[in-house]
Parts: C-alpha cells; structure tokens; sequence
C-alpha cells in the first residue's frame, strides 16, 4: 500500500521504486531550456539598452558602470521572479488537470535558470561598457551584443530544431532596434542636458 502511495502516479513496470529519485520529464527539461534562453537573450538585450542608452547621455564612467549593475541585478532578480510566477500558475493548471507529478513543471528550476542565464548573458554589455575605450564604446556595445544575440538565437534554435537563419534574424532586428531606440532616447536627454 505505502509502495502504491509514494509512486507519482499509475503506471506500468517501469515506474521508479518508492523513494527512488523521479527524472524530470521532457515538459520540465523544456521548461529549463526555454527559461534559460529567455533569460540570457533578456540579459543580453535589457542590459544593452540601460548601459548604451546611458553611454549616450553621458561618457562618465561611473554613470554607466552603476546604471549597468543596477540592471544586471534588478533584471536578473525581475527575470527569476517573473519566470517563478509563471510556471507556478503552469503548476497549478497542470494539478488540476490531474498531470502525473513527474511530468508537472518546477517553478523553482526555470526561476533559477533564468537567474543565471540573466546574469551570464548580461555580463557580455556590461564588462564591454567598462573596459571599452570612451571612443568605441558604443560600437562595440552594439557589435558584442549583436553576435551574443546571434549566437543565443542559432543556440536556440538547434536546440528546438527550429530554422536557424528565421531565429537568428528575428533576435538580431529585435535587438538591433532595442539598441537604437535607448541610444536614441539617451542622445537625447544627454543633449537636452547639457
């Protein structure tokens, strides 16, 4: 009785032992994918935009430094949280529908992939904000976060086997345009400014 209590649902020979460690299933290891993409390509993108729209404001160096950390870790902490609400309401849905608990999404693993791909695919802007010279910087904001983005975005899109050259373009003009607007907006108040 206690074997059938303690099995994640009904089902042939091949369910685990009682107590025995449950693999994830396909539904969760997906889950974790498509949190970490999103994470990274968000940390790529969100930080680019603060540290090159601030870059365009101003050429201080402190000014970006700060504003580039303050949105590495207000998004990566935002991008955790929002992840963990969603797939907890995922969660939720699929209880209800009476889902095998091994095959139900964990909140907590897409909010902590998401946490750390936020952070590793923010870190490319931001180290490029501080050690790029004052003349170059902006450029090579753009370049770094262009070939980051294109390589999330053919990442992806092996990894789902979806078409590359679709996945890469529609990151890379989503990126592209993000970049231009904050630079747009930045030049601007830094021109008002003065």
């Amino acid at each position: 009785m206690t074997d059938t209590l303690n099995r994640p649902d009904s089902c042939s020979n091949d369910c685990p032992a009682a107590g025995a460690a449950v693999e994830p299933g396909a539904g969760e290891r997906l889950n974790r994918l498509r949190a970490a993409v999103l994470g990274a390509n968000d940390g790529i993108v969100s930080t680019a935009s603060v540290v090159v729209g601030v870059a365009g404001a101003t050429a201080n160096q402190t000014t970006i430094a700060m504003s580039g950390l303050a949105a590495v870790v207000g998004g990566a902490v935002s991008m955790a949280l929002g992840e963990y609400v969603s797939v907890s309401s995922q969660r939720d849905s699929e209880r209800a529908m009476g889902m095998a608990e091994r095959h139900q999404v964990n909140p907590w693993t897409a909010g902590i992939a998401s946490f750390f791909a936020f952070l590793l695919g923010a870190a490319l802007p931001f180290i490029t904000a501080l050690v790029a010279p004052e003349a170059a910087r902006i450029v090579s904001i753009f370049l770094v976060t262009l070939v980051a983005l294109a390589l999330t975005g053919a990442l992806s899109a092996k990894l789902g086997d979806a078409p590359v050259g679709r996945s890469v373009a529609r990151i890379v003009i989503g990126g592209s345009l993000a970049l231009a607007v904050t630079f747009a907006v930045g030049s601007l108040f830094g021109a008002t400014a003065v």
